[in-house]
């Protein structure tokens, strides 16, 4: 029997994961990992945050060393993009003309910034690469300012970076607050206080008209000011990379759709990560999640299908942020629910806020409690009921409230 080869199309946090966990299961076959930037797979996360302030070197954000890739015999074409897969004859067509065939592909293409149409000036700025921070950062400190546009999580904490950088900083949201469509209208409240207790100018539910250059910048139109600025970071979330399955008949409007295995609907391809809108069957719907640690779960379980023997994958999806001193994380999916539970202290700024759709915890966001998100996460995959007001009483611990839950089979 031939040796069999499979193609990771992608080279971020995703297809390492999905590498790493193919040589664990005994995948000995050959293994090539395909990717457009020309350097060996790194973190994205730190780029608006540690390595945006100097803190980080471009050696520590790398995710495995070269000799890593060589001990698990990993084929990396760096520079390279997957032009087209032809599903029926099994081949990938690559930008250097060649053409791969594969016995399984893994599609973790992640996404790239969402750019405005029509919107094409030496003072917009977009952060997605390690290039794009360290230009990023040089900018922020000559201009000594910027306006970002969109109050997302790259928006915020490019904010708080910015502003730690001694910059003047507005964001630019079209919602009511920050992170609303993320945590809602309540979380996003507060990290809006947040960041203003730091200095930071928010303009919230106010819709851009148009962008026009003048003399050294900008000038941004809104349905309410003209507002001018030197640099403006567009940050208003990202398109999933989805190109190579064009034509492919999937439906790739939100990304390419997979089951819970991973699986697309044509044989032998398979999605992850960022790019992958997947069938989540723990909130019975379909999910496309951009955080680092799902890209590094779900990887892993779509190697494990790509070899036969995946498993539904259920993770309730986990993510961080950090912004100033402050440390948010949260665990499941908040939109949709009914009832939003606080424990702790909004006014200390340290509480968790738990999101329940008919009396059943789908998602826990904590500031600055950071253990209570382990208990958090538990009651989400168990699909736990509380009793609300043991819930919000801090001197029920959260451990001895889900024990019975635990105890169950």
């Amino acid at each position: 029997m031939a040796a069999r080869r499979f193609v990771l199309i992608g080279a971020g946090q995703c297809a390492v994961a999905a590498a790493g966990a193919l040589r664990a299961r005994g995948f000995d076959g050959e293994l090539i990992m395909v990717g457009t930037e020309t350097e060996l797979p790194y973190e994205r996360p730190p780029l608006s945050k540690g390595y945006l302030l100097g803190k980080m070197t471009a050696t520590e954000l790398r995710i495995e060393a070269e000799d890593w890739f060589r001990q698990h015999a990993v084929d990396v074409r760096l520079g390279t993009s997957a032009e087209l897969i032809e599903p029926r004859h099994h081949l990938l067509h690559l930008s250097t003309g060649e053409r791969l065939g594969y016995d399984a592909a893994l599609i973790a293409t992640g996404g790239r910034p969402r750019r405005p149409p029509g919107l094409s000036s030496d003072h917009v700025a977009y952060l997605r690469t390690r290039q794009d921070a360290d230009t990023l950062a040089g900018r922020i400190r000559a201009a000594g300012e910027i306006l970002i546009l969109g109050g997302g999580f790259i928006g915020c904490e490019v904010a708080a970076a910015a502003r730690s950088l001694g910059a003047d900083v507005t964001v630019l949201e079209m919602q009511a607050t920050p992170l609303q469509l993320v945590l809602g209208p309540e979380m996003g409240q507060v990290i809006r206080d947040i960041h203003q207790a730091a200095g930071v100018h928010f303009r919230t539910g106010e819709r851009v008209r148009q962008v026009t250059e003048c003399p050294g910048g900008l000038v941004i139109h809104t349905d309410r000011a003209e507002l001018h600025c030197g640099l403006l970071l567009v940050a208003t979330g990202t398109t999933p990379n989805i190109e190579p399955l064009a034509g492919s008949g999937l439906d790739l409007t939100d990304g390419v759709p997979v089951d819970e295995y991973c699986r697309t609907g044509i044989e032998g391809i398979f999605a992850a990560g960022d790019a992958a809108a997947h069938f989540h069957p723990l909130f019975g719907r379909t999910v496309r999640v951009e955080h680092y640690d799902n890209a590094i779960k779900q990887g892993a379980a779509a190697a494990a299908s790509m070899l036969g023997s995946g498993k539904p994958f259920r993770d309730p999806h986990w993510f961080w942020s950090d912004q100033y001193e402050h440390n948010l994380q949260s665990v499941g999916i908040p939109s949709g629910c009914d009832q939003v539970i606080l424990r702790g202290s909004v006014d200390e700024a340290a509480f968790c806020a738990f999101y329940l759709a008919s009396g059943v915890v789908r998602a826990v966001v904590a500031l600055n409690r950071a253990k209570d998100i382990i208990t958090g996460r538990r009651m989400v995959v168990q699909q736990f009921r509380p009793d609300p007001r043991a819930l919000s009483d801090t001197s029920v611990d959260l451990r001895e409230l889900t024990a019975p839950a635990r105890s169950k089979p």
